[in-house]
């Protein structure tokens, strides 16, 4: 009797209390079917890929350029060949700066205990000495360093952020390739699986250190030590899921970036223009980064997916479009996985008090999916 009169009276309290029902059932906030699930595992295993690429080229960034203030050959990976560099120039590759983008956002928006640590003293001092032995030969260095006391370590904190973002995506990139290979074993088979598998993904890696070391002459400066205490969920994953799924930043040509206007909302925690709000149409359209993201993952689709979106009306010819499309559903799924695997309590309590709590988790949550996609992926994709 209790716990009915408690789902009866959550339900008059939240408008998408049908959404929190499924979350606490081990659901997604993604329908069932046979065609989500194919563009949910379809475009992960896409997205593994590419992450994998990213992830690669971030660590190597953190470490091999570090320090470097004009990184011409930062997306090289330390190997310039002739034929890379054409590559390169061509645009043949693989679009490293919507990384650097993603690594922005993060920065920007801060929180978790990677943006407390490196405001800390302890790891201002260790920056320092790094920083010293860095410039020790470069009187230029020097010079800017002792006029402008505060530019060498923000270059510091943004390596940190480089190389954070490098290690959640490699465990995100093994974790979407895993579901891929389940998917064509047979072991996956509904879009509730992919989520207790992400879900489980997450917890199994929660505790990740995450650290930071770079080499100078024959020194190592442990810039984020273990000892730190820094780990993925709570340092990575949390943060990377609120400025990249939910707040974002604006993409230029689409709002006006004039304060008069007021285009943008004032505070920068009401921003909501991350891959669970963004409208897809644009993709493609000049100074709208995840089309970069589109283009990477259209050369890595399975077979079937790539079928799939030759069926649609307009064929390949919106093809960014409609990968966009299913990224965003494939997001909505990793969510779910995070926020159930975030809740204060076991889905299955029987307190009431426990209840409650899942109860106000989930509906903060839902309040600020409100203006999301969420309810046009419940719609069938043709």
């Amino acid at each position: 009797m209790t716990n009915t009169l408690s789902k009866t009276t959550a339900a008059e309290a939240h408008p998408l209390q049908d959404y929190i029902d499924r979350l606490l059932q081990g659901k997604a906030m993604l329908p069932d079917s046979e065609i989500n699930l194919i563009e949910v595992v379809g475009i992960l295993k896409s997205y593994g890929v590419v992450l994998d690429a990213y992830a690669v080229n971030l660590k190597y960034m953190a470490t091999g350029q570090f320090l470097v203030l004009f990184p011409f050959f930062k997306y090289f990976n330390g190997e310039i060949t002739p034929g890379k560099l054409l590559r390169h120039w061509w645009h043949d590759r693989i679009n490293y700066e919507y990384a650097e983008y993603c690594m922005r956002a993060m920065m920007w928006h801060g929180g978790g205990g990677l943006d407390t640590y490196l405001d800390s003293p302890e790891f201002l001092q260790v920056c320092e000495t790094a920083i010293q032995a860095k410039i020790r030969r470069n009187p230029i260095l020097q010079g800017i360093h002792r006029l402008f006391p505060d530019f060498l370590p923000e270059q510091v904190r943004q390596s940190a952020y480089i190389t954070g973002l490098g290690q959640f995506w490699t465990i995100m990139s093994e974790m979407f390739l895993t579901l891929s290979d389940r998917y064509d074993a047979g072991e996956i088979t509904s879009i509730p699986a992919v989520v207790a598998h992400v879900k489980a993904g997450l917890v199994a890696a929660a505790t990740v250190p995450i650290t930071f070391a770079v080499t100078i002459g024959d020194e190592n400066y442990d810039l984020i030590p273990e000892s730190a205490g820094l780990t993925f969920l709570a340092d990575t994953a949390i943060p990377y899921v609120e400025a990249v799924f939910f707040r974002g930043t604006p993409f230029l040509g689409t709002v006006s970036y004039n304060a008069q206007a007021h285009q943008i909302p004032m505070e920068q925690g009401q921003f909501a223009y991350g891959a669970l709000y963004a409208d897809p149409v644009p993709i493609g359209g000049s100074g709208i980064p995840p089309t970069l993201l589109m283009q990477d993952m259209r050369h890595y689709l399975p077979t079937y997916l790539h079928d799939y979106y030759r069926q649609g009306i307009r064929g390949e010819d919106d093809i960014r479009v409609q990968i966009c499309q299913s990224f965003q559903k494939s997001m909505f799924c990793v969510t779910s996985a995070a926020l159930q695997g975030l809740l204060p309590h076991s889905p299955e309590t029987q307190s009431p008090d426990e209840q409650s709590a899942n109860q106000a988790f989930l509906a903060y949550w839902m309040d600020r999916l409100m203006a999301s996609r969420l309810a046009v992926v419940q719609l069938p994709s043709r």
